[in-house]
């Protein structure tokens, strides 16, 4: 039944024209194609970025795998074009197309975005556009293509709920299978959309937006979400509970061209225990499970063999806080060094580095390290649950300039909820106590000197943590303090790098945006934002002139602090943390007062009622 338009001889007319041509072509080692007559379901899988960050994404590559090992199933990957390509695909009328097969992709039965950062929004649309089809849900009327999106920006959609016919809430393995069963048992039936989406909604994880109605205040809070046509209350994520018995795939695509991330890549864990209260992903991505040491090790060394890979990096929220960290280490040593494999460990905490695990990690060859105290004073780090003390820093700054590094890179936030200017000035303050450490060791590495990049990111306040009810900081205050942030600097050996104050302003009011900021998104769209993610393509006056023009006060949604009782444009979304919990949590910090860690003691988040035991014991 596929008889769509294949681009192959268009692009060999253009690709010469083009900057990194490799990213448009298809046919890198390990993608796999299809006979499109023998399959039933036809997936693309898009990413809203271009090439190199998409390829480094670990959800695409297992989603892709996994249905792919189906037989019914073709999924194809899907990239934004970079704007040179984008130009040449407009002008001489070349669609959006899946790389495998290089068909157009409009006529797909789904098409799935993830939802990795709010300001790829207006890359969804613009990729809609360049596949040929109306980017709103309610005037595409066929079953296909149906249009998806999962991860973890869907945990508030509707800033595009207007785009997307259904969202996939939680973890994609098990849920991306019940959906693609239903969607090719409908399409067999001759089952119109609508009935589609209204069996769909019965899938736990499964939102389907267009079947909630939501009501507003005079004060412009949101007075109810009410769900019609049978669709559940409330939605409630989904999560894989037995990580050992989950899919997860022996090849992944390698690239013609270099990826942002370009090593094999291993979940050891899901989860955080850790509860920084800043930190969406660490509750978003509860309850805590971890896969066995013997999985992990087997999943490494089959990546490595069939893909070439010489680095490996043991992926996770914390990977040092893996139980079985150094016994997984002495049994990965055992291939690693004899094929010189790297092994990457890229979120280390430094309140458990140790000498062991550092040489461990540079047995092959030194990565560089980095470390993420979040706030300069103890004070602000009690405030966001840090739970990491200033000696623990220097003494994991220590351990590392003893093991021959001389560079650190040091991540700090600005703008967290009670900053004041002593707790901006205090992150230098640390910088400098690092640099002064490494000058009064005994046994430093001779003849280098130290370098400590302070990379500070500004504050932006996220749904389902404990600070979705705090105001971020004006544009005015974050300038203010990086203007703090630089004057403090005294020493040549400290490099300060900061966020775009501008970018993360609408970030913040995207990630608490409700339904009204839809036609917000499709102004900036049509004024030409694509790629807002870079710098180079960011342009913020697009964005306030459509505020403007569709009568939003982006303060509204980024400065304002939100009453506990107030209705969040997400509550009817259920990923596991209670709002109970998330204000305990939020009156905690404003006493500056800390929450052990879940291994320590439970703190009544709630997550463990999603595996249905405690997590731990």
């Amino acid at each position: 039944m596929y008889k769509l338009r294949n681009v192959k001889k268009d692009l060999e007319r253009v690709l010469l024209q083009v900057q990194k041509p490799a990213r448009y072509t298809g046919g890198e080692i390990g993608s796999i194609v299809k006979d499109a007559s023998k399959v039933d379901v036809r997936f693309a899988f898009c990413f809203p970025d271009v090439y190199e960050v998409g390829m480094s994404h670990l959800g695409m590559k297992i989603l892709y795998a996994m249905q792919n090992a189906r037989e019914d199933c073709w999924c194809e990957r899907v990239f934004a074009p970079d704007a040179d390509m984008e130009a040449i695909m407009r002008e001489k009328g070349i669609p959006l197309y899946g790389l495998e097969s290089l068909d157009a992709i409009a006529d797909f039965d789904i098409i799935g975005f993830t939802l990795q950062y709010e300001m790829s929004f207006t890359a969804i649309l613009n990729m809609l556009d360049l596949a040929g089809l109306d980017i709103h849900a309610a005037n595409r009327k066929n079953l296909w293509p149906i249009v998806v999106a999962g991860g973890p920006c869907a945990c508030n959609p509707e800033p595009i709920a207007d785009f997307i016919d259904l969202f996939l809430l939680g973890e994609g393995e098990e849920l991306n299978l019940e959906l693609i069963d239903l969607y090719k048992s409908c399409k067999l039936a001759g089952e119109s959309k609508a009935s589609f989406l209204r069996k769909a909604a019965q899938i736990e994880g499964v939102y389907v937006p267009s079947l909630y109605e939501v009501s507003y205040h005079d004060d412009g809070t949101i007075r109810s979400v009410l769900p019609k046509d049978g669709a559940p209350g409330v939605v409630h994520k989904r999560i894989v509970k037995d990580l050992d018995k989950v899919f997860y795939p022996e090849q992944f695509v390698v690239p013609f061209t270099q990826a942002v991330h370009d090593r094999a890549m291993v979940e050891v864990l899901r989860g955080c225990i850790r509860g920084c209260r800043f930190c969406q992903a660490g509750f978003i991505y509860r309850p805590f499970r971890e896969k066995h040491g013997d999985t992990v090790n087997k999943n490494a060394k089959a990546l490595c063999d069939n893909t070439g890979y010489d680095e490996v990096s043991l992926t996770s929220l914390s990977t040092s806080d893996f139980s079985e960290l150094e016994p997984l280490l002495n049994e990965m040593l055992a291939w690693t060094e004899p094929d010189a494999v790297n092994i990457a460990l890229p979120s280390l905490r430094v309140d458990n580095f140790s000498k062991e695990l550092m040489e461990r990690v540079a047995a092959v060859r030194k990565s560089s390290l980095t470390f993420a105290p979040e706030a300069g004073t103890q004070r602000m780090r009690d405030v966001i649950n840090k739970n990491v003390t200033e000696e623990e820093v220097l003494h994991t700054c220590q351990t590392a300039f003893e093991g021959g590094y001389t560079s650190v890179k040091l991540y700090f936030m600005l703008g967290l909820p009670t900053e004041q200017d002593e707790d901006v000035a205090g992150i230098i303050h640390l910088a400098q106590k690092v640099v002064d450490l490494f000058y009064h060791l005994p046994n430093k590495p001779k003849g280098k000197g130290v370098n400590v990049t302070v990379s500070v990111a500004c504050f932006v306040p996220k749904p389902f943590t404990p600070f979705e009810f705090e105001p971020q900081d004006t544009m005015e205050e974050l300038n203010r303090k990086q203007k703090i942030l630089l004057e403090t600097v005294s020493s040549k050996k400290i490099s300060v790098k900061y966020h775009d104050s501008p970018t993360s302003f609408l970030e913040a009011a995207l990630a608490r945006g409700d339904r009204r900021m839809c036609p917000l998104v499709e102004y900036a769209w049509q004024a030409g934002s694509k790629l807002d993610g870079w710098n180079d393509y960011f342009r913020a006056e697009r964005w306030y002139e459509g505020a403007k023009a569709c009568g939003l006060d982006l303060a509204f949604y980024a400065n304002r602090r939100r009453a506990y009782d107030e209705v969040m444009p997400w509550d009817h979304l259920d990923y596991g943390v209670s709002k109970a919990f998330l204000i305990r949590e939020n009156q905690l910090a404003h006493r500056d007062t800390t929450t052990p860690n879940c291994r320590q003691k439970c703190a009544g988040c709630g997550a463990n009622g999603l595996l249905g035991r405690a997590c731990f014991g």
